[in-house]
């Protein structure tokens, strides 16, 4: 049987495509099931005296608090930019009022400013202008809450109101699709423009959310830089800033450890993507 020396060879290029973005993860994994990460190459995996599950014991007993952090920092700003970045461009697209072109365009300014430059401004807010850790300070008397929970507050808060940009612009683009026939219909029948959205609106983008959520969880939780100027090591701080530290002393550096750390701390990203990966494809492909 002949086959095609061209799909041959564009199988063959996939296999390689495949194999080359497929083998940094072979490698940090087979390096974090090694005792000793240095005894052999790096993408073999350990011999039977050399396998151990203890790196990844010790990278999740020091990455656990860290875990927690980052579940209660990306949940809630996730949540909060998605809809109020649905809402923004519920009101971008559907309504029709003065300035709201020049507002968009304020909007997209927002997404194109990096976090670098904004550092030392938002540093200053929340330590000098705004401290929540020390405003809030009734709270902290309650047995579930401390001190760091309000630099956790002011971090949920930055990563939400940097996060609406991009989410208006996701939502206004899913909008400008939605019938007007539809919301006009609505109108006639006297329903106001807050029972358009919940009712019309809001159930029509469950796929665009599922783009959202995905998108904004996973810039939240592998964020470093807010973590870092914001809260800095300590009892508060995601596992980004844990990880950072993880394996490293003025001796040694243990591999095994690190690479460990790094799979538990992207297992949530991970888990997020293939519980929401069917309506993140339909909001994608509309």
């Amino acid at each position: 049987m002949s086959r095609d020396p061209r799909r041959v060879g564009l199988y063959a290029v996939l296999v390689a495509l495949v194999a080359f973005y497929l083998m940094p993860l072979e490698i940090g994994l087979v390096t974090s099931l090694k005792s000793d990460a240095l005894a052999s190459a790096p993408f073999l995996p350990p011999t039977p005296e050399g396998f151990t599950l203890g790196e990844w014991a010790t990278a999740f007993d020091a990455l656990k608090d860290g875990l927690v952090n980052s579940v209660l920092l990306a949940v809630p700003a996730t949540v909060l930019s998605a809809l109020l970045g649905s809402m923004a461009a519920y009101g971008l697209t559907t309504l029709d009022w003065r300035g709201q072109v020049g507002i968009f365009a304020l909007f997209l300014a927002g997404i194109f400013i990096p976090y670098q430059a904004v550092l030392i401004p938002l540093s200053k807010f929340w330590s000098v202008y705004l401290p929540l850790d020390e405003i809030l300070w009734p709270l902290w008397q309650l047995p579930v809450l401390a001190p760091y929970h309000g630099d956790l507050l002011a971090l949920i808060i930055s990563h939400a109101a940097y996060g609406v940009p991009i989410c208006t612009l996701l939502f206004r683009t899913y909008y400008r699709d939605v019938s007007t026939e539809m919301v006009e219909a609505a109108r006639l029948d006297g329903a106001t423009a807050y029972t358009i959205y919940r009712r019309i609106i809001l159930p029509l983008s469950v796929p665009m959310f599922a783009v959202t959520l995905i998108y904004q969880f996973t810039q939240v939780w592998n964020d470093l830089l807010f973590a870092l100027v914001i809260m800095g090591p300590g009892e508060g701080a995601p596992v980004t800033v844990g990880l950072t530290n993880l394996g490293s002393s003025l001796t040694d550096v243990g591999f095994a450890v690190k690479m460990a750390g790094a799979f538990i701390a992207a297992l949530p990203t991970i888990i997020v993507y293939v519980i929401f990966g069917d309506q993140f494809a339909k909001g994608v492909a509309t």
